[in-house]
Order: structure tokens, then sequence, then C-alpha cells
């Protein structure tokens, strides 16, 4: 169970990624993007080391996915997928990176899939997150996913010698829903700037 702490942090997530989003393939907003934290949602590490984080972060309508991990230590072999460093108020300096690179996380996401996990609320400590919701057909668990492949609208792993691919939605379409031919899928919900709440897809599992 991740402990929620309610302390400061320098730079703060948000001021990270206003610099980091627009580096990005599937980032359609400005150069200098006003972000806000929208939603999201947690994930356990088993090991309790790695923060998990997919964070909602909306510039204007737009709304992006950032799966995030927090660690105490670089992630060795994933300096390219590094965000930045910020000093934690309790924890020190934490290393924060693109999850999609981070194998605790895309670990974690295949749990939550497959309903081996439980979706956790962003900023209460042991709270389940009701808004996530997953559903999975397949015969068996997924044997492991490959090396990320970021396109103008989402990150792809190829589940290897399978045909499918774990597609994660990284711009998010108010109302979307997973193809007829998805095995599974992860719905979940954030706050649009009318203060309503919209819902969208943010990731499948699928034929490739």
């Amino acid at each position: 169970m991740a402990l929620i702490h309610h302390t400061t942090v320098k730079p703060t997530k948000v001021e990270l990624l206003a610099g980091w989003l627009p580096t990005r393939p599937w980032y359609h907003g400005p150069a200098a993007p006003e972000l806000v934290k929208a939603g999201g949602f947690r994930l356990d590490d088993p090991a309790g080391e790695v923060g998990i984080e997919f964070m909602v972060a909306a510039e204007g309508s737009g709304a992006y996915l950032v799966p995030l991990t927090y660690r105490g230590a670089p992630l060795e072999g994933a300096e390219h997928a590094l965000v930045g460093t910020a000093e934690h108020g309790v924890l020190g300096t934490r290393w924060i990176y693109d999850g999609c690179h981070d194998p605790v996380l895309t670990g974690e996401l295949l749990a939550l899939l497959e309903g081996r996990a439980e979706a956790q609320a962003q900023s209460i400590t042991d709270t389940p997150d009701r808004e996530v919701e997953r559903s999975y057909t397949g015969q068996g668990p997924v044997p492991g996913l490959g090396t990320p492949v970021d396109t103008d609208e989402s990150t792809e792993f190829a589940v290897p010698d399978s045909g499918l691919v774990l597609r994660l939605r990284r711009v998010l379409t108010a109302g979307s829903t997973a193809p007829d031919d998805a095995l599974g899928r992860i719905t979940g919900a954030w706050q649009q700037p009318d203060g309503t709440r919209a819902r969208a897809l943010f990731a499948t599992l699928q034929a490739l």
C-alpha cells in the first residue's frame, strides 16, 4: 500500500510536465502550456519502492494521460525517459520517469488490466478509485510487453508472439469507447474546465 504524503514537492510535477510534454509526439498543445492536474489514479508497487501514478494533465480543452513513476534513485538505462528530479519534503530527491519505460509500472498496468491489481485514489491513502473500470476477456495472463513506441495519439506496446498490442491512450477523448475486437480495456475519468466529469478510454489490449 502506497502512503500518500501531503507535503511539498519542488519543482511540482505540473511544473516539470510543462517543460516535458511539448517534447512528446502525442502532445498537440502550445509550446508553453498552462497545465492543471485534472485527475488520475495510482497503483501500488508490490515491493513498496516505486511510486506509480497515472495523471491526467489538462491544457485548455485538451487532456493527456501521463503515467509517471517516482524513484529514490536513478533507474538504470532509462535516462531517455527521465522527466526530471524533484525534492520531496519527506522522501528527499525523487527521480521522475515516463512510466511507460519503467518495468514496475508496466507490470502493474498489466495486473490492473487482468484484475490482479486495483486502482487507488490519486491523493488518499488506501482508498480504491471506483471511477477506474477494467475488463479482460483473454485466455490466461498477458506474457509481457515489448518496447514502448510513441505515436501521435498513444504509446503502444507489442505483446511478444501474440499478434496483440497494448495501446495506452495519451490524448484523451471524452466519451471514447473500446473497439469491438478489444480483449481488454481500462477507462477512467477527469475534471473538465466547466466542472463536469468526463470519462474516456485509457488503454486497450487488441489485435495489431
